[in-house]
């Protein structure tokens, strides 16, 4: 491993760190998250298309700017430097790696250089708030949590053709027609607002069930879309979208019904199961080493400025940032976010030192490894969680050490601590992604007691089977 960046990654994190020093302040942040669209959008253009933000991990064939997972971990440090608002991780690290590792080409072709130019945006979405799940992050993505059996969920069932009478029995494998979902799935980032859903549906009942992927595209602000107050605009029949009203402003959420909604199955045939669990699986590595980049971009501006305060607020004739107890507590800090970084940047690098193959797509259609080789076992995991741990010890201490003022719920501060509290809600909690990292990489043998009895019935982990936390309410 070459721990050095090259210059074009440097230049990555300069240009992306200078536009967001003069467009993305922390006045402007509490002001785009108040948009109907939670972020702005001609930021969003801008990032697009200067530096190609979204297309940054995408292959040049599709319209990409052909890097990897590290410079899309580069750039999201930056932004979580400036607690950006923006459709990024739904867009290039959740939706987009899918697309590319399941979708056909037909798909590819059609959605990609749109996604890549940000003429398009789009997420994920996974009923019962069971992301981490999904991605294989708290434990093993094989089992029904798209919704088993008939009820619960999201179901998807072939529509007939004109004139069929009775559906094909075939275990959900579609005779032809299309597909039509239903359900619900909260918790969305940037569901409101996304054109293309990347949607995560159990079909084939109980007896033959299998869970995959389908594609349903919306329009901006799709279906009909609620926020606050009740508001139809055109779109996808039968789609409802509701912005939800979370704690993290600036990571927007929604809670999607679809009721008879047209939809696409990503990839060609009738879908492979264990191809699909792959994929999700390999975005989870990315995700995280994105996401844990993020937090750690975050985290050391926190930490920045509340050494900066503490170097000026003075008590008892001297600054306090003199005294030891919280020159102490800082060293502390700072230890943390390095090891954080160290690990985030590895994570990065883990997920993206696979071969890919020529012209830089999946090894073949619909390959569960996507275009990277396998990451190392439980890497992504432990990043993020050494992440979050981290940027959540840096907001406490941010708040704390600001004093009375740091308390204020306007403070800048508490965009941080928002931030630290909400991830952890979506994708964590950290003693999971560290039990399932632990056994992704053997170190427990087969019965032996996990940290915290997590994941184990009684242990303080959540029941198996209990649903998701939420982090978000319907407003």
């Amino acid at each position: 491993m070459d721990a050095a960046f090259t210059e074009e990654q440097h230049e990555i994190r300069r240009t992306l760190r200078e536009l967001l020093l003069k467009r993305c302040g922390p006045d402007e942040v509490k002001a785009a998250v108040r948009t109907p669209a939670g972020y702005d959008t001609q930021l969003w253009q801008q990032l697009a298309g200067r530096l190609g933000l979204p297309g940054l991990a995408l292959p040049t064939a599709y319209g990409g700017v052909g890097c990897g997972p590290t410079e899309l971990a580069l750039a999201c440090e930056e932004t979580g430097r400036a607690v950006l608002p923006s459709p990024l991780m739904a867009t290039a690290a959740l939706a987009a790696p899918l697309i590319l590792a399941l979708g056909s080409e037909r798909q590819r072709t059609a959605l990609l250089p749109a996604l890549a130019a940000g003429e398009l945006t789009a997420t994920l979405a996974v009923p019962g708030g069971r992301l981490a799940t999904a991605l294989a992050l708290t434990g093993p993505n094989d089992g029904g949590w798209a919704g088993g059996g008939r009820a619960g969920g999201i179901q998807a069932r072939r529509a007939p053709q004109e004139g069929e009478a009775v559906p094909s029995k075939n275990g959900g494998r579609p005779a032809g027609g299309g597909w039509r979902l239903y359900g619900e799935a909260g918790q969305v980032l940037n569901g409101h607002t996304a054109e293309v859903l990347v949607v995560a549906a159990h079909t084939g009942g109980f007896a033959k069930g299998r869970t995959l992927l389908f594609l349903v595209r919306a329009a901006a602000g799709g279906g009909e879309a609620r926020s606050g107050a009740e508001r139809g605009v055109p779109g996808v029949p039968g789609l409802l979208r509701t912005r939800q009203t979370a704690l993290d402003e600036t990571r927007p959420q929604a809670r999607l019904e679809l009721r008879d909604v047209p939809a696409e199955l990503l990839g060609e045939g009738g879908g492979d199961e264990a191809a699909v669990a792959g994929a999700l699986a390999a975005t989870g590595v990315t995700a995280a080493a994105a996401l844990a980049a993020e937090a750690v971009g975050a985290a050391d501006t926190a930490l920045a400025r509340t050494v900066a305060h503490v170097q000026q607020r003075e008590q008892f004739g001297r600054p306090i940032g003199s005294f030891q107890a919280v020159q102490h507590r800082l060293a502390d800090l700072y230890v943390r976010l390095q090891a954080a970084r160290s690990a985030a940047y590895y994570a990065a690098w883990s997920a993206g030192r696979g071969p890919s193959a020529p012209g830089g797509g999946p090894s073949a259609p619909g390959g569960a490894a996507g275009p990277y080789g396998a990451a190392e076992p439980g890497v992504g995991a432990l990043a993020l969680a050494q992440a979050l741990e981290s940027l959540r010890a840096v907001a406490a201490e941010a708040v704390q050490l600001h004093g009375g003022i740091g308390f204020t719920w306007e403070h800048e501060a508490h965009l941080y601590f928002k931030r630290a509290a909400c991830d952890e809600l979506l994708l964590g909690p950290v003693h999971r992604l560290r039990a399932r990292a632990a056994e992704e990489a053997g170190l427990f043998p087969d019965g032996a007691e996990e940290p915290d009895g997590a994941g184990k019935p009684g242990g303080s982990g959540e029941p198996a089977g209990a649903p998701g936390r939420t982090a978000a309410v319907e407003v």
